[in-house]
């Protein structure tokens, strides 16, 4: 699996920017607060887990339940396969949907989320932009120099959600796409194939 050296270095997750994806859906409700407090929520669990004593599958399966939570996981998902989704029947969108969203966690988790233990995440600002709000937050891992995660909270359908995030400028759903594009490549362009891999894949 392809992965990117800024992600490399920092080791930190989560799901290209609006510019180059698409815009997401257009933010109504939500406000500078409401999206800063989910940033706030969102880091609170996931440094609890991290932290936490249990199983690498336990751990996967608490990342995947905060994933649901507060990330719009449908269109994070749709988003990442790009064409490919909308050429699938609806079976397969849902099949793929809900692999995405384990694959995730397995991946992300797997990979970086277990080099924040003892880490400090601080909300610092937020600005509004297309789309929703882009929450500005200082990440310090344990004997690390701080740096800059961007969250960008939109108004999914009504409520708040987490649709992408940029550590140092690095979009993870770019990156994420990226993936998930040379998955599909490396079985022929076949959904169910791909489908059948992001459910153990990591």
């Amino acid at each position: 699996m392809q992965q990117n050296n800024h992600l490399n270095r920092r080791g930190f997750i989560i799901a290209g920017s609006a510019t180059i994806l698409g815009a997401a859906t257009p933010s109504f409700a939500i406000s500078s607060g409401s999206a800063e407090g989910l940033v706030n929520s969102l880091v609170a669990e996931v440094l609890k887990t991290v932290n936490a004593s249990m199983s690498d599958n336990a751990r996967f399966a608490k990342f995947e339940q905060i994933f649901a939570r507060y990330a719009d996981v449908p269109l994070i998902a749709r988003k990442s396969l790009g064409p490919a989704y909308q050429a699938a029947n609806k079976s397969q969108q849902a099949a793929y949907v809900d692999a995405f969203k384990g694959y995730m966690a397995r991946s992300y988790g797997g990979r970086y989320f277990k080099q924040f233990i003892g880490a400090e995440i601080k909300v610092t600002k937020s600005k509004k932009i297309s789309g929703g709000y882009l929450v500005d937050s200082s990440v310090k891992t344990k004997g690390g120099t701080p740096f800059l995660t961007q969250w960008h909270v939109i108004d999914a359908r009504g409520t708040d959600k987490m649709y992408n995030i940029f550590v140092e400028g690095v979009s993870i759903l770019t990156d994420t796409r990226t993936q998930i594009g040379s998955m599909l490549d490396a079985r022929g362009g076949n959904i169910d194939k791909l489908i059948a891999h992001l459910k153990t894949a990591r």
